[in-house]
C-alpha cells in the first residue's frame, strides 16, 4: 500500500513538472495575462482522472502556486491595489488552476466521461478568469472603444482569446492521448 502511494506521489510529481515546463510554451500571449500554452492542463486533468480528485486538486493547487510565483515578478510591476492583488491570487491563479484537478470527476464513466471531465475542469478555468475580469480587470475594457459599455463583452472576449483555443487544444490532446490503447490501458489500471 505504501509503495502505490510513493509511485503516486512520484507520478503526480513528474506530470506537475511537465505541466509547469510546457506552460512555458506559450502559442499565444496576451498583454495583460493569460496564454494559450502547449497542452500545459492537460497533464494535471491526466492526475485526476488516473488518481482522483484528491490528487488532482492537490496538484493543480500546487501548479497554481508554481505558476503565480514564476510570474510574481511581471504582476508586481503593475501597481495593483492591495483588494486587486488578492482578488487576483484568488481567482486567477489558485481557483482558475485549482478546478483543474475536477478533471477527474467523471473518470468511471469511461472515455466519454475523462473527455468530459477535461472540457468541464478547462470551462471552469475559463468562468474563474471570466469572473475575474469583470470584477477585477473591468476598468480596462475602456481603453477599448468597442467595450466601453460592456464589462462582460470585455471579459468575454478577452479571455475568451486564450482560453477558447486552450479548452480546444487541451480537449484534442485529451481525447488523442485517451484513445491510444497503451494509454488507454494505465488509466484503467490507476
Amino acid at each position: 500500500m505504501k509503495s502505490k502511494k510513493v509511485l503516486t506521489l512520484v507520478e503526480s510529481a513528474v506530470l506537475l513538472g511537465l505541466a509547469f515546463a510546457l506552460s512555458f510554451v506559450k502559442i499565444i500571449q496576451m498583454p495583460w495575462g493569460g496564454s494559450v500554452t502547449l497542452l500545459s492542463m492537460l497533464p494535471l486533468a491526466v492526475i485526476s482522472i488516473r488518481h482522483g480528485l484528491k490528487w488532482g486538486l492537490s496538484a493543480a493547487f500546487l501548479f497554481s502556486a508554481l505558476d503565480f510565483f514564476e510570474s510574481l515578478g511581471r504582476v508586481m510591476v503593475w501597481g495593483l491595489t492591495p483588494t486587486v492583488f488578492a482578488g487576483m491570487v484568488f481567482l486567477d491563479y489558485a481557483l482558475a488552476y485549482t478546478v483543474i484537478g475536477l478533471a477527474g470527476l467523471f473518470r468511471r464513466k469511461g472515455f466519454e466521461g475523462q473527455c468530459l471531465g477535461v472540457v468541464f475542469a478547462v470551462t471552469l478555468r475559463f468562468v474563474c478568469h471570466f469572473i475575474s475580469g469583470i470584477v477585477l480587470w473591468g476598468e480596462y475594457a475602456a481603453y477599448y472603444e468597442w467595450a466601453q459599455d460592456s464589462v462582460p463583452l470585455y471579459s468575454l472576449l478577452y479571455n475568451g482569446a486564450y482560453m477558447f483555443p486552450e479548452i480546444i487544444f487541451t480537449t484534442i490532446g485529451a481525447v488523442i492521448l485517451l484513445k491510444v490503447p497503451y494509454i488507454q490501458k494505465l488509466f484503467t489500471q490507476a
